[in-house]
């Protein structure tokens, strides 16, 4: 007899949507033999613990993962919390789904908010888990959704602490890959418990300018869409609206009024091709004033999460500031979908996404400095700079241009050239001026790293540097030549 609250069919007609010649079998096989396990069990709000699981396998049929995760999100607690234990899970599931059950099990004894050293302890274990296997880390951030939405159940204590981590851990690792609206989603549940205040706050103004502003945008994209439809480029055209803590972030970083946050809504371009982007955004610019220095070219130089989009801002005809963003469908996939749009593409082609490795490589070789940080302060001071996505752009005398974490130095560009060019670096120059190894690089510079062939790393450099990367190549030539307490 079917569930009113947790009903198969939808999940099933969701996941056909996307993969039309797969016959859902394992998710219908997870679905019946999870709500059988769950059967007498009850959630802090009362409700079957059954809907929890159906919750987080609804979320990775929103981002169309393959049916093996979809499995594992309906089956994610069984072994946790029920009497059936791993052997049986392989019995009927086989490895693969079985393999990320457990992935999920092990992030879920880590605690994130005790001492420097056991979170960081924790969170290098959350990390390899990850690096076997990515979809463990997105049925997690599925999971923890769900779980942020029913917080209201738990204690004051216990919502701030999950409320705390979720904003520190897991929003930025969905932001690391690229599934925007989830983070944007944590983020908001976690301003919300963090600062209920605060967020009722912007929440209505942000409500009020909408209204206030619904004519403006509405008017500014029937003439933008007058503009464009004057050539023969195909595109359409969406609303934008930022959510509430990134808001409220700017407010705090910017110390500036809510009233003088001013992309808080703009408009998309979504179009076929590369070209055909910098060809819309040619037509934006000649058809309205571009605000000075607004312009960001994240295709031509991708954001470390793969993110791909121009960026700019421009003046409606009567007086608005509003904030455009071009990019190709492929890019708008990859912005909504992150890197979850991978296994999609495998249920689509029936093949291999040959840039597969290439996307996740950046995931790997970050794992892997940080597997080099022995000092727990230390880890965690490098994970958090590393997952955050405000970037600057330096360039190479030739022209080559690296992103960086902001806050980076000319030590951390060094590395991110070449270990060697790090490895003996002696000096730099930016703009054309010595600075010293610490100076902090802002975008648009050009930074020229001189090297002597008798340098090598000093133990100092390592209070220099911001990246994993720079601080693991240190780290490793100083325990190669001996040197203590490395």
């Amino acid at each position: 007899m079917a569930d009113p609250d947790t009903p198969l069919e939808p999940l099933l007609e969701k996941f056909k949507g996307y993969s039309p010649d797969s016959d859902g079998a394992l998710i219908e096989k997870a679905y019946n033999y999870a709500r059988k396990a769950h059967a007498n069990q009850k959630r802090a709000s009362g409700q079957e613990y059954f809907i929890h699981c159906y919750s987080v396998a609804n979320t990775l049929l929103d981002y169309k993962l393959d049916q093996p995760t979809v499995a594992a999100g309906l089956l994610h607690d069984v072994i946790e919390d029920t009497a059936n234990g791993e052997d049986d899970m392989r019995r009927e599931f086989g490895d693969e789904v079985t393999r990320l059950v457990l992935g999920v099990t092990k992030i879920e004894h880590l605690n994130f908010s005790s001492s420097d050293e056991e979170t960081a302890g924790n969170w290098r274990k959350m990390l390899l888990a990850t690096a076997q296997d990515i979809r463990v880390i997105i049925i997690k951030l599925a999971d923890r959704l769900h779980n942020m939405h029913t917080l209201q159940y738990l204690s004051a204590e216990k919502q701030k602490r999950i409320a705390d981590e979720t904003l520190s851990l897991y929003a930025p690792l969905a932001q690391r890959l690229g599934m925007f609206q989830l983070k944007s989603e944590l983020e908001d549940l976690s301003f919300k418990i963090q600062n209920p205040t605060l967020f009722a706050e912007v929440s209505a103004k942000l409500e009020q300018q909408a209204k206030d502003r619904a004519g403006v945008l509405d008017r500014f994209k029937k003439e933008l869409d007058m503009h464009l439809s004057s050539t023969t480029i195909p595109y359409r055209l969406l609303a934008r609206t930022k959510n509430l803590y990134s808001i409220y972030r700017k407010m705090s970083t910017q110390n500036r009024p809510f009233e003088d946050i001013q992309d808080s809504m703009g408009a998309r371009i979504i179009t076929d091709t590369v070209a055909n982007c910098y060809a819309m955004l040619g037509i934006v610019h000649a058809s309205f004033k571009p605000v000075a220095g607004s312009f960001t070219d994240y295709i031509a130089i991708p954001k470390m999460n793969l993110y791909q989009s121009l960026h700019t801002t421009v003046f409606s005809s009567d007086g608005h500031i509003i904030e455009i963003q071009i990019r190709t469908e492929e890019m708008h996939r990859t912005s909504e979908y992150g890197i979850a749009a991978h296994w999609r593409y495998k249920l689509v082609s029936k093949g291999k996404d040959e840039h597969f490795d290439e996307k996740i490589n950046w995931l790997r070789q970050w794992i892997e400095w940080l597997q080099d940080l022995t000092s727990p302060r230390e880890f965690l001071e490098s994970f958090r700079t590393d997952l955050e996505l405000t970037q600057v752009f330096v360039f190479t005398p030739k022209g080559s241009v690296k992103a960086l974490p902001i806050g980076s130095t000319p030590l951390d560009f060094a590395y991110a050239v070449h270990t060697e060019i790090g490895d003996t670096c002696a000096g730099a120059k930016v703009n054309g001026h010595i600075v010293q190894l610490g100076y902090e690089l802002k975008s648009g510079d050009i930074c020229d790293i001189i090297t002597r062939k008798n340098m090598s790393p000093k133990r100092d450099w390592l209070d220099i540097v911001k990246t994993a990367r720079a601080r693991s190549k240190i780290k490793s030539y100083l325990r190669e030549k001996g040197v203590e307490g490395i």
